[in-house]
């Protein structure tokens, strides 16, 4: 999988009904101050209160083990996200698919478990089950979710991280999953389209799509924070986590399919990255009533570059077009890759500094070259609105925007391909998508969110396999998704 980025299990219908039951019978209650919940289950209470405020996992202390690991500085989480998805419009054919992602992580606070300051340690694994909605149908450049992948369970992140200067500098060593840090937008991470965590440009553009979600490679990350406003993030990692040709299945090679690849032989990735943040909470800069500025905002300008070798989107080694018959049909390969870009995180609106409701904004744009890339620039943008309705002080609802531009060097190649076959043959331009979602907070640790996507040309505009000389229809695509924390 290359666009990514995040499991033989639990089916998703019955989560599915009983989500829709509770979005229309929760009250308002559910989000509301209460009493602490008991921790013993033999207590009724345990059980009856379900969707208090204040019980943030469906295990609650998981009887005592929770309380037991965090006294070591041990903590554990477990997820499971769980959606259906389909398509009524557009496609290669009308289906829904269901797919989900167990997530299970380990924790160690080095301070608390062994007196070593300022240490932590992380180990994650995950359980990819279901069909993918993006390739049994859509077709698209832009995948429906960000969960999509190859089924699969395998270690995802395994990484030690120590702090120094009281937390101004910490580096962070070992396999890592980097669209956790870098290309991270606060208010994208609403939405459900795979190009809302991990953009259009580097799953495109990088091996197999670089070491994002459902894949990592090792590498080492630095960030400094030299004032409070101001962060510094870089790091370097190896490009090509599963280790195969650029264009190959990158999730069922060997070792990769468990995640134990470790590749170390095809190039370095870097990257860097320098955050502004402006109103943080955390700098004491928070807007109080009456006041007309003060809305949080964070503002990231970076940059990555690949040493590896990429292969030209036209031209063979012999500098013919790679339609030509005539050629050797080997790509030209270029020396290094690189992409520049930024991101907008911007509040623009709450009406009560105190209160939970307010109004983002946020764009991530970025380029990259013609010749060695399918995609040389993407954007993402989008609104996300907190509490959109009274006593719904812990919703979420989000429109968003993503747009994929196919380089001219892949256009150049399919109108080559026209010429030399003496057929008409459709030339990729661009894709876009719009999506509304609603993400309805049931409990504080269920969620449930209805979304729409709705897709413009997509794959660019290449032809359905069904009709040939056609292009795929512009697609509709509906889905609920529910998430729970154990």
């Amino acid at each position: 999988m290359t666009q990514a980025r995040a499991t033989h299990g639990r089916r998703l219908c019955g989560i599915s009904v009983a989500a829709l039951t509770l979005v229309a019978a929760v009250p308002a209650w559910a989000q509301t101050a209460a009493a602490p919940m008991p921790q013993d289950p033999t207590d009724p209470s345990f059980w009856t209160g379900l969707f208090a405020p204040s019980r943030t996992n469906l295990l609650n202390d998981m009887f005592g083990l929770r309380t037991a690991l965090g006294n070591d500085g041990i903590s554990l989480g477990l997820q499971e996200t769980s959606e259906v998805l389909g398509n009524v419009t557009g496609g290669t054919r009308r289906t829904a698919d269901y797919d989900g992602l167990t997530e299970i992580s380990l924790g160690i606070d080095t301070q608390k478990a062994f007196g070593w300051d300022g240490g932590t340690f992380n180990v994650s694994a995950l359980q990819i089950h279901g069909r993918d909605l993006s390739t049994d149908s859509l077709q698209t450049l832009q995948t429906a979710s960000g969960i999509e992948a190859n089924r699969a369970t395998r270690l995802w992140e395994l990484w030690y991280q120590q702090a120094f200067l009281d937390g101004k500098i910490d580096v962070k060593v070992g396999q890592q999953s980097i669209d956790q840090e870098f290309l991270a937008s606060q208010y994208s991470g609403l939405f459900i389209n795979t190009m809302m965590g991990w953009p259009m440009l580097p799953s495109a553009d990088l091996y197999a799509g670089g070491p994002a979600y459902p894949l990592s490679s090792p590498g080492v990350r630095l960030r400094a924070q030299p004032t409070g406003a101001i962060t510094l993030l870089a790091g370097v990692f190896d490009d090509n986590p599963p280790g195969g040709p650029f264009n190959s299945d990158s999730q069922v090679r060997g070792a990769e399919q468990s995640g134990a690849a470790f590749n170390l032989r095809t190039g370095a990735l870097v990257f860097a990255e320098v955050q502004y943040a402006v109103n943080q909470p955390s700098l004491g800069q928070m807007a109080t009533a009456g006041q007309p500025s003060g809305l949080a905002g964070t503002y990231k300008l970076g940059a990555w570059y690949d040493s590896a070798q990429f292969p030209d989107q036209h031209l063979d080694s012999a500098g013919l077009s790679l339609a030509d018959p005539a050629g050797s049909g080997i790509p030209l390969l270029h020396r290094g890759n690189y992409s520049v870009y930024g991101v907008v995180d911007q509040m623009v609106w709450q009406p009560d500094p105190q209160g939970p409701q307010s109004l983002g904004v946020f764009v991530r744009a970025m380029g990259a070259p013609d010749d060695r890339n399918l995609i040389n620039f993407s954007v993402n943008a989008g609104l996300s609105l907190k509490a959109p309705m009274p006593t719904r002080d812990n919703d979420t609802v989000g429109l968003g925007y993503g747009f994929a531009k196919v380089s001219s060097s892949a256009s150049a190649l399919d109108k080559d391909a026209a010429v030399f076959s003496g057929q008409p043959m459709l030339v990729r331009s661009s894709e876009s998508f719009a999506e509304l979602t609603y993400q309805y907070q049931i409990a504080p640790w269920w969620q449930a969110q209805p979304d729409i996507q709705y897709v413009f040309l997509p794959g660019g505009g290449i032809a359905n396999p069904a009709s040939p000389g056609q292009r795929i229809g512009n697609e509709l695509v509906l889905g609920l998704r529910t998430a729970i924390t154990f």
